[in-house]
Protein backbone atom coordinates (compact mmCIF):
# COMPACT_ATOMS: atom_id res chain seq x y z
CA UNK A 1 0.00 0.00 0.00
CA UNK A 2 1.27 3.49 -0.95
CA UNK A 3 1.98 5.28 2.22
CA UNK A 4 -0.60 8.42 2.50
CA UNK A 5 0.52 11.99 3.29
CA UNK A 6 0.30 13.48 6.20
CA UNK A 7 -1.13 17.10 6.89
CA UNK A 8 1.54 19.73 7.92
CA UNK A 9 2.96 19.77 11.26
CA UNK A 10 1.21 15.47 11.96
CA UNK A 11 3.96 12.90 12.27
CA UNK A 12 2.14 9.88 12.58
CA UNK A 13 -1.85 8.95 11.85
CA UNK A 14 -2.80 7.00 14.78
CA UNK A 15 -1.41 7.04 18.16
CA UNK A 16 -1.56 4.59 20.54
CA UNK A 17 -0.88 5.04 24.29
CA UNK A 18 -0.83 1.61 26.21
CA UNK A 19 0.96 -1.48 24.74
CA UNK A 20 -1.06 -4.24 26.72
CA UNK A 21 -3.43 -6.12 24.72
CA UNK A 22 -6.06 -4.24 23.55
CA UNK A 23 -3.61 -1.46 22.26
CA UNK A 24 -0.70 -3.79 20.24
CA UNK A 25 -3.43 -5.41 18.79
CA UNK A 26 -4.62 -2.12 17.47
CA UNK A 27 -1.34 -1.30 16.20
CA UNK A 28 -1.32 -4.61 14.17
CA UNK A 29 -4.81 -4.72 12.80
CA UNK A 30 -3.84 -0.49 12.09
CA UNK A 31 -0.73 -1.56 10.93
CA UNK A 32 -1.54 -3.83 8.38
CA UNK A 33 -3.91 -1.70 7.18
CA UNK A 34 -1.33 0.61 5.97
CA UNK A 35 -2.10 3.28 8.51
CA UNK A 36 1.10 4.97 9.97
CA UNK A 37 0.91 4.02 14.07
CA UNK A 38 3.12 4.90 16.34
CA UNK A 39 2.52 2.64 19.89
CA UNK A 40 3.56 4.03 22.47
CA UNK A 41 3.86 1.89 25.99
CA UNK A 42 6.97 2.82 28.88
CA UNK A 43 7.92 -0.92 28.78
CA UNK A 44 10.44 -2.05 25.78
CA UNK A 45 9.56 -5.75 26.95
CA UNK A 46 6.48 -6.35 28.09
CA UNK A 47 6.83 -7.09 32.62
CA UNK A 48 4.36 -10.18 34.69
CA UNK A 49 1.59 -8.44 35.30
CA UNK A 50 -1.64 -10.89 36.90
CA UNK A 51 -4.06 -10.21 34.44
CA UNK A 52 -5.79 -12.74 31.58
CA UNK A 53 -4.19 -16.12 31.68
CA UNK A 54 -6.76 -18.41 29.34
CA UNK A 55 -8.52 -17.86 26.08
CA UNK A 56 -11.52 -19.56 24.86
CA UNK A 57 -14.77 -19.71 23.27
CA UNK A 58 -15.71 -16.46 20.58
CA UNK A 59 -12.05 -15.17 21.33
CA UNK A 60 -10.56 -17.66 19.56
CA UNK A 61 -12.62 -17.09 16.98
CA UNK A 62 -12.38 -13.00 16.76
CA UNK A 63 -8.47 -13.31 17.24
CA UNK A 64 -8.48 -15.81 14.16
CA UNK A 65 -10.68 -13.02 12.07
CA UNK A 66 -7.93 -10.02 12.40
CA UNK A 67 -5.26 -13.04 11.73
CA UNK A 68 -3.35 -13.29 15.05
CA UNK A 69 -4.49 -16.34 16.31
CA UNK A 70 -1.66 -18.88 14.36
CA UNK A 71 1.00 -16.30 16.57
CA UNK A 72 -1.57 -17.51 20.25
CA UNK A 73 -1.54 -21.03 18.94
CA UNK A 74 2.87 -21.34 18.95
CA UNK A 75 3.17 -19.16 22.40
CA UNK A 76 0.07 -20.83 24.38
CA UNK A 77 -0.48 -23.92 25.61
CA UNK A 78 -3.68 -25.98 24.05
CA UNK A 79 -6.33 -27.87 25.92
CA UNK A 80 -9.78 -29.09 24.43
CA UNK A 81 -11.18 -30.51 27.77
CA UNK A 82 -12.34 -29.04 31.58
CA UNK A 83 -13.80 -31.10 34.16
CA UNK A 84 -16.53 -29.74 35.79
CA UNK A 85 -17.75 -30.09 39.28
CA UNK A 86 -19.90 -29.32 42.32
CA UNK A 87 -20.12 -30.65 45.95
CA UNK A 88 -17.38 -33.19 44.76
CA UNK A 89 -19.84 -34.40 41.44
CA UNK A 90 -18.94 -33.92 37.84
CA UNK A 91 -21.62 -31.44 36.62
CA UNK A 92 -20.34 -31.63 33.11
CA UNK A 93 -17.42 -31.48 30.72
CA UNK A 94 -16.55 -28.43 28.22
CA UNK A 95 -15.10 -29.64 24.96
CA UNK A 96 -13.49 -26.76 23.20
CA UNK A 97 -10.27 -25.56 22.54
CA UNK A 98 -8.71 -23.47 25.42
CA UNK A 99 -5.33 -22.00 25.53
CA UNK A 100 -3.27 -20.87 28.17
CA UNK A 101 -0.76 -18.46 28.90
CA UNK A 102 0.94 -15.80 31.09
CA UNK A 103 -0.65 -12.28 30.47
CA UNK A 104 2.65 -11.08 29.76
CA UNK A 105 3.33 -13.88 27.27
CA UNK A 106 0.57 -13.49 25.21
CA UNK A 107 1.49 -9.22 25.08
CA UNK A 108 4.40 -9.74 23.92
CA UNK A 109 3.56 -12.36 21.29
CA UNK A 110 1.03 -10.17 20.24
CA UNK A 111 3.99 -7.68 19.96
CA UNK A 112 6.07 -9.99 17.61
CA UNK A 113 3.49 -9.47 15.19
CA UNK A 114 3.79 -5.18 14.95
CA UNK A 115 4.14 -4.96 11.03
CA UNK A 116 7.01 -2.27 9.93
CA UNK A 117 3.90 0.73 9.74
CA UNK A 118 4.13 0.90 13.08
CA UNK A 119 6.64 2.58 14.99
CA UNK A 120 7.08 1.51 19.62
CA UNK A 121 8.51 4.24 21.71
CA UNK A 122 9.34 2.90 25.02
CA UNK A 123 8.65 5.56 27.33
CA UNK A 124 6.07 7.05 29.97
CA UNK A 125 3.57 9.47 28.78
CA UNK A 126 3.40 13.23 31.04
CA UNK A 127 0.64 14.92 28.67
CA UNK A 128 -1.66 14.33 26.10
CA UNK A 129 -3.64 17.44 24.48
CA UNK A 130 -6.75 16.59 21.90
CA UNK A 131 -8.23 18.90 19.06
CA UNK A 132 -10.23 18.51 16.10
CA UNK A 133 -7.67 18.36 13.63
CA UNK A 134 -4.56 17.50 15.37
CA UNK A 135 -3.57 15.51 18.93
CA UNK A 136 -0.27 15.35 21.37
CA UNK A 137 1.59 13.53 22.91
CA UNK A 138 4.02 14.37 25.26
CA UNK A 139 6.75 11.45 26.31
CA UNK A 140 9.43 12.16 28.89
CA UNK A 141 12.66 13.21 27.99
CA UNK A 142 11.69 11.98 24.34
CA UNK A 143 9.83 15.32 23.00
CA UNK A 144 6.22 15.04 21.69
CA UNK A 145 4.13 12.76 19.24
CA UNK A 146 1.37 14.61 16.63
CA UNK A 147 -1.29 12.83 15.23
CA UNK A 148 -4.40 12.77 13.49
CA UNK A 149 -6.21 9.92 15.91
CA UNK A 150 -5.38 9.51 19.34
CA UNK A 151 -6.28 5.86 21.04
CA UNK A 152 -6.18 5.29 24.54
CA UNK A 153 -5.71 1.51 25.60
CA UNK A 154 -4.50 2.42 28.91
CA UNK A 155 -6.40 0.06 31.16
CA UNK A 156 -7.69 1.33 34.42
CA UNK A 157 -5.26 4.17 34.99
CA UNK A 158 -7.31 7.45 35.57
CA UNK A 159 -4.06 10.30 35.42
CA UNK A 160 -3.80 10.21 31.35
CA UNK A 161 -7.81 10.35 30.82
CA UNK A 162 -7.91 13.18 33.20
CA UNK A 163 -5.80 15.07 31.23
CA UNK A 164 -8.52 15.34 28.97
CA UNK A 165 -11.27 15.83 31.13
CA UNK A 166 -12.57 12.20 31.00
CA UNK A 167 -13.79 10.30 33.84
CA UNK A 168 -15.57 6.86 34.90
CA UNK A 169 -18.44 6.11 36.34
CA UNK A 170 -18.48 3.36 39.36
CA UNK A 171 -20.99 0.27 38.37
CA UNK A 172 -19.55 -1.29 41.32
CA UNK A 173 -16.75 -1.01 43.40
CA UNK A 174 -14.94 -4.10 45.03
CA UNK A 175 -16.96 -6.36 42.72
CA UNK A 176 -14.64 -9.43 42.82
CA UNK A 177 -10.85 -10.37 44.07
CA UNK A 178 -9.11 -12.54 41.37
CA UNK A 179 -6.41 -14.79 42.68
CA UNK A 180 -3.41 -16.72 40.77
CA UNK A 181 -0.70 -18.90 41.57
CA UNK A 182 0.72 -22.27 40.63
CA UNK A 183 1.05 -25.39 41.49
CA UNK A 184 2.52 -28.90 41.40
CA UNK A 185 1.53 -32.24 42.51
CA UNK A 186 2.20 -34.44 45.32
CA UNK A 187 2.29 -38.00 45.49
CA UNK A 188 1.82 -38.14 42.17
CA UNK A 189 3.33 -37.41 38.88
CA UNK A 190 0.56 -35.31 37.53
CA UNK A 191 -3.21 -34.70 38.48
CA UNK A 192 -6.17 -36.35 37.70
CA UNK A 193 -7.24 -34.26 35.00
CA UNK A 194 -4.97 -31.58 32.73
CA UNK A 195 -7.94 -28.55 33.83
CA UNK A 196 -10.37 -28.77 36.12
CA UNK A 197 -13.14 -25.82 37.15
CA UNK A 198 -14.72 -26.48 40.59
CA UNK A 199 -17.29 -24.46 41.68
CA UNK A 200 -18.67 -22.66 45.64
CA UNK A 201 -20.31 -24.86 47.66
CA UNK A 202 -21.63 -22.57 49.99
CA UNK A 203 -22.89 -18.57 49.44
CA UNK A 204 -21.10 -17.87 52.80
CA UNK A 205 -17.66 -18.52 50.91
CA UNK A 206 -18.65 -15.98 48.28
CA UNK A 207 -16.57 -18.80 45.74
CA UNK A 208 -17.72 -18.52 42.24
CA UNK A 209 -15.06 -20.96 40.73
CA UNK A 210 -11.48 -21.98 40.80
CA UNK A 211 -9.49 -22.99 37.49
CA UNK A 212 -6.85 -25.04 37.10
CA UNK A 213 -5.46 -25.25 33.69
CA UNK A 214 -1.75 -25.73 32.16
CA UNK A 215 0.07 -22.52 30.95
CA UNK A 216 3.79 -22.20 30.35
CA UNK A 217 5.52 -25.19 32.57
CA UNK A 218 3.35 -25.25 35.32
CA UNK A 219 -0.21 -25.47 36.31
CA UNK A 220 -1.95 -22.87 37.06
CA UNK A 221 -4.71 -21.69 39.53
CA UNK A 222 -7.29 -18.61 38.72
CA UNK A 223 -9.55 -18.11 41.75
CA UNK A 224 -12.67 -15.65 41.65
CA UNK A 225 -14.32 -14.89 44.96
CA UNK A 226 -16.99 -11.98 45.76
CA UNK A 227 -15.30 -10.84 48.57
CA UNK A 228 -14.15 -7.93 50.57
CA UNK A 229 -9.98 -7.54 50.26
CA UNK A 230 -9.98 -7.18 53.72
CA UNK A 231 -11.67 -10.68 55.09
CA UNK A 232 -9.76 -12.96 57.14
CA UNK A 233 -10.60 -15.81 54.80
CA UNK A 234 -8.91 -13.73 52.20
CA UNK A 235 -5.44 -13.35 54.23
CA UNK A 236 -5.68 -17.02 55.37
CA UNK A 237 -5.49 -17.70 51.69
CA UNK A 238 -2.35 -15.79 50.50
CA UNK A 239 -0.82 -16.99 53.95
CA UNK A 240 -2.06 -20.59 53.68
CA UNK A 241 -3.58 -21.19 50.06
CA UNK A 242 -3.47 -25.04 50.17
CA UNK A 243 -4.85 -25.82 53.78
CA UNK A 244 -7.83 -22.98 53.33
CA UNK A 245 -8.69 -24.41 49.74
CA UNK A 246 -8.79 -27.64 50.80
CA UNK A 247 -11.32 -26.58 53.85
CA UNK A 248 -13.50 -24.12 52.10
CA UNK A 249 -14.08 -27.08 49.41
CA UNK A 250 -14.49 -30.28 50.09
CA UNK A 251 -13.75 -33.06 47.69
CA UNK A 252 -11.15 -31.04 45.58
CA UNK A 253 -8.26 -33.09 46.78
CA UNK A 254 -10.13 -36.04 46.05
CA UNK A 255 -11.31 -35.05 42.44
CA UNK A 256 -8.23 -33.76 41.25
CA UNK A 257 -5.17 -34.63 43.46
CA UNK A 258 -3.41 -33.23 46.35
CA UNK A 259 -1.14 -30.44 45.72
CA UNK A 260 1.63 -27.88 46.69
CA UNK A 261 1.55 -24.31 45.96
CA UNK A 262 5.06 -23.08 44.48
CA UNK A 263 4.88 -19.84 44.55
CA UNK A 264 3.50 -16.57 46.14
CA UNK A 265 -0.41 -16.49 45.60
CA UNK A 266 -0.92 -13.37 43.45
CA UNK A 267 -4.43 -11.09 43.71
CA UNK A 268 -6.43 -8.54 41.86
CA UNK A 269 -9.12 -6.46 42.66
CA UNK A 270 -11.78 -5.36 40.29
CA UNK A 271 -14.00 -2.17 40.18
CA UNK A 272 -16.59 -2.28 37.44
CA UNK A 273 -16.62 1.28 36.15
CA UNK A 274 -17.91 3.00 32.44
CA UNK A 275 -15.74 5.74 31.29
CA UNK A 276 -17.67 9.25 30.78
CA UNK A 277 -17.45 12.41 29.52
CA UNK A 278 -15.62 10.14 26.74
CA UNK A 279 -16.96 11.84 23.24
CA UNK A 280 -14.18 14.28 22.65
CA UNK A 281 -12.09 15.35 19.64
CA UNK A 282 -9.58 13.63 18.28
CA UNK A 283 -9.63 10.50 21.02
CA UNK A 284 -10.94 7.36 21.11
CA UNK A 285 -11.07 4.68 24.81
CA UNK A 286 -10.66 1.09 23.62
CA UNK A 287 -10.89 -1.91 26.08
CA UNK A 288 -10.60 -1.05 30.10
CA UNK A 289 -9.93 2.41 28.91
CA UNK A 290 -13.29 2.77 28.72
CA UNK A 291 -14.52 -0.08 30.76
CA UNK A 292 -13.74 -3.04 32.69
CA UNK A 293 -14.85 -6.23 32.87
CA UNK A 294 -15.21 -9.06 35.92
CA UNK A 295 -12.66 -11.40 35.87
CA UNK A 296 -14.91 -14.18 36.76
CA UNK A 297 -17.55 -13.48 34.01
CA UNK A 298 -14.67 -14.02 30.96
CA UNK A 299 -15.63 -11.27 29.11
CA UNK A 300 -12.42 -9.10 29.44
CA UNK A 301 -10.63 -10.20 26.18
CA UNK A 302 -13.75 -10.84 24.56
CA UNK A 303 -14.98 -6.68 25.10
CA UNK A 304 -11.61 -5.81 24.18
CA UNK A 305 -11.31 -7.74 20.75
CA UNK A 306 -14.65 -6.69 19.95
CA UNK A 307 -13.58 -3.09 20.42
CA UNK A 308 -10.44 -3.56 18.42
CA UNK A 309 -12.20 -5.03 15.64
CA UNK A 310 -15.05 -2.39 15.57
CA UNK A 311 -12.59 0.50 15.57
CA UNK A 312 -10.04 -0.64 13.20
CA UNK A 313 -12.05 -1.86 10.10
CA UNK A 314 -15.35 -0.47 10.27
CA UNK A 315 -14.66 3.09 12.61
CA UNK A 316 -10.97 4.26 11.37
CA UNK A 317 -11.49 3.92 7.40
CA UNK A 318 -13.75 6.17 7.58
CA UNK A 319 -12.68 8.86 9.96
CA UNK A 320 -9.37 8.63 7.94
CA UNK A 321 -11.06 9.12 4.84
CA UNK A 322 -12.49 12.73 5.45
CA UNK A 323 -10.57 15.80 7.07
CA UNK A 324 -10.59 16.52 10.92
CA UNK A 325 -11.30 13.91 13.79
CA UNK A 326 -14.45 15.99 15.66
CA UNK A 327 -16.10 14.17 18.30
CA UNK A 328 -19.10 13.34 16.08
CA UNK A 329 -16.73 11.04 14.14
CA UNK A 330 -15.90 9.70 17.35
CA UNK A 331 -19.36 9.58 19.01
CA UNK A 332 -20.03 6.69 16.13
CA UNK A 333 -17.89 4.40 17.65
CA UNK A 334 -19.55 4.40 21.10
CA UNK A 335 -22.75 4.25 19.79
CA UNK A 336 -21.92 1.17 17.15
CA UNK A 337 -24.26 -1.66 17.98
CA UNK A 338 -22.22 -4.28 18.46
CA UNK A 339 -19.70 -2.74 20.71
CA UNK A 340 -22.76 -1.60 22.79
CA UNK A 341 -23.73 -4.75 22.58
CA UNK A 342 -20.70 -6.45 23.75
CA UNK A 343 -20.42 -3.98 26.39
CA UNK A 344 -24.37 -4.68 27.64
CA UNK A 345 -23.34 -8.45 27.95
CA UNK A 346 -20.53 -7.61 30.13
CA UNK A 347 -22.04 -5.76 32.68
CA UNK A 348 -24.90 -8.46 32.70
CA UNK A 349 -22.67 -11.24 33.00
CA UNK A 350 -20.67 -9.19 35.83
CA UNK A 351 -24.01 -8.93 37.63
CA UNK A 352 -25.39 -12.37 37.14
CA UNK A 353 -21.75 -14.18 38.44
CA UNK A 354 -22.28 -12.38 41.52
CA UNK A 355 -25.68 -12.65 42.13
CA UNK A 356 -25.41 -16.52 41.67
CA UNK A 357 -22.35 -17.01 43.78
CA UNK A 358 -23.59 -15.06 46.84
CA UNK A 359 -27.47 -14.11 46.74
CA UNK A 360 -29.35 -15.82 49.11
CA UNK A 361 -33.20 -14.68 48.48
CA UNK A 362 -35.58 -17.47 47.63
CA UNK A 363 -35.50 -16.32 43.95
CA UNK A 364 -31.82 -16.91 43.88
CA UNK A 365 -31.64 -19.91 45.74
CA UNK A 366 -33.98 -21.45 43.08
CA UNK A 367 -32.26 -20.20 40.27
CA UNK A 368 -28.67 -21.47 41.39
CA UNK A 369 -30.36 -24.86 42.14
CA UNK A 370 -31.40 -24.89 38.19
CA UNK A 371 -28.47 -23.78 36.57
CA UNK A 372 -26.45 -26.51 38.67
CA UNK A 373 -29.34 -29.22 38.50
CA UNK A 374 -30.05 -28.16 34.47
CA UNK A 375 -26.26 -28.92 33.73
CA UNK A 376 -25.72 -32.01 35.39
CA UNK A 377 -28.69 -33.58 33.70
CA UNK A 378 -27.80 -32.54 30.23
CA UNK A 379 -24.35 -34.04 30.95
CA UNK A 380 -26.69 -37.20 31.75
CA UNK A 381 -28.34 -36.84 28.46
CA UNK A 382 -25.36 -36.42 26.36
CA UNK A 383 -23.67 -39.58 27.67
CA UNK A 384 -26.81 -41.45 26.20
CA UNK A 385 -27.35 -39.19 22.91
CA UNK A 386 -24.91 -36.21 22.05
CA UNK A 387 -27.45 -35.15 19.60
CA UNK A 388 -30.42 -35.27 21.55
CA UNK A 389 -28.48 -33.29 23.99
CA UNK A 390 -27.17 -30.36 21.84
CA UNK A 391 -30.76 -29.72 20.80
CA UNK A 392 -31.68 -29.56 24.22
CA UNK A 393 -28.81 -26.70 24.58
CA UNK A 394 -30.35 -25.16 21.58
CA UNK A 395 -33.69 -24.75 22.81
CA UNK A 396 -32.70 -21.64 25.39
CA UNK A 397 -29.21 -21.50 26.76
CA UNK A 398 -28.72 -20.25 30.17
CA UNK A 399 -26.86 -17.41 30.88
CA UNK A 400 -23.32 -18.04 29.31
CA UNK A 401 -20.40 -19.57 31.18
CA UNK A 402 -17.47 -17.87 31.86
CA UNK A 403 -14.70 -18.33 28.55
CA UNK A 404 -11.80 -17.50 30.95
Amino acid sequence: MIPRSLPAGIDTEIAIVGGGLSGTIAATVLGRSGYRVTLIDRYPVFPHEFRVEKIAGDQIEKLRRIGLLDRLSASAVAFDEIVNIRNGRILDRTQARHYGIFYEDLVNAMRAELPETVRFIAGRVNGLEAGADRQRVSILGQGDVTARLLVLATGMGDILKRDLGIGRRFVHQRQSLTFGFNLRPVGASAFRHPALTYYGQRVTDGIDYLNFFPAADVTRANLFVFREHNDPWVKALREHPRETLIDTLPGLVKTFGDFEVIDKVESWLTDITVAQNCVRDGVVLIGDAYQTSCPAAGTGVSRLLTDVEQLCTVHVPQWMASPGMASAKIATFYADPVKQAMDAHGLHLAQFRRSLTIQNDLRWRARRQLHFSRRRILHGINAISPTFAARLRGLKRPAAEPAT
